[in-house]
């Protein structure tokens, strides 16, 4: 038996299922991704380009933001740091803009980008030989030097990202016009 938090857990001899795991990390995903989404049901463009806190964030930034990071990070699963591209001026610009949405985006574009992404995303996952496959980190100072990611703990990244994000989501909708994803 194994102890943590003050509690004691059995530890269970089953085999892993890589393919129940699959389908949990997903649908985890899929419910962050719907509550993305569903923060944004009913906006008009403009609306999505507001920015209605503090903060410089609106909802249609947001969800371009989310999508532009998933994206990279399954460009990493399969290809390594060289799949998120050089970590140059030009990239740190593209990343400052994937926060806004510009005047010649539409909201129903950039959730059909999102839509694209999640697919692809969902498609590789689907199809990965293992999670435990790793590949190292892009040098970069917010990570620990030789550090290497497996597919696993990108998918958990992704999740988390999503979830921090649609939590932001909400808020700016609820600046917005008094609306909440939940509650």
């Amino acid at each position: 038996m194994a102890a943590f938090a003050g509690k004691t857990a059995l530890m269970t001899t089953e085999p892993h299922d890589d393919k129940l795991e699959r389908a949990d990390l997903l649908e985890t995903l899929a419910t962050h991704r719907a509550f993305l989404r569903q923060t944004v049901r009913g906006l008009s463009d403009e609306q999505a380009r507001q920015a209605t806190t503090a903060s410089e964030l609106c909802l249609g930034g947001v969800i371009k933001h989310v999508a532009l990071v998933e994206k990279g990070w399954v460009d990493f699963i399969l290809n390594g740091p060289d799949g998120m591209g050089p970590a140059d001026e030009a990239a740190a610009d593209q990343h400052a803009a994937g926060f806004r949405m510009s005047e010649e985006e539409t909201l129903a574009g950039v959730v059909a980008r999102y839509e694209e992404v999640a697919r692809r995303t969902d498609e590789v996952v689907s199809s990965l030989p293992s999670f435990d496959a790793s590949q190292p980190l892009p040098e970069a100072p917010w990570f620990e030097p030789g550090a290497r990611w497996s597919a696993r703990r990108v998918l958990l990244h992704i999740i988390a990202e999503t979830a921090q994000h649609a939590g932001h989501a909400d808020i700016i909708r609820e600046s917005l016009d008094g609306s909440k994803t939940m509650g």
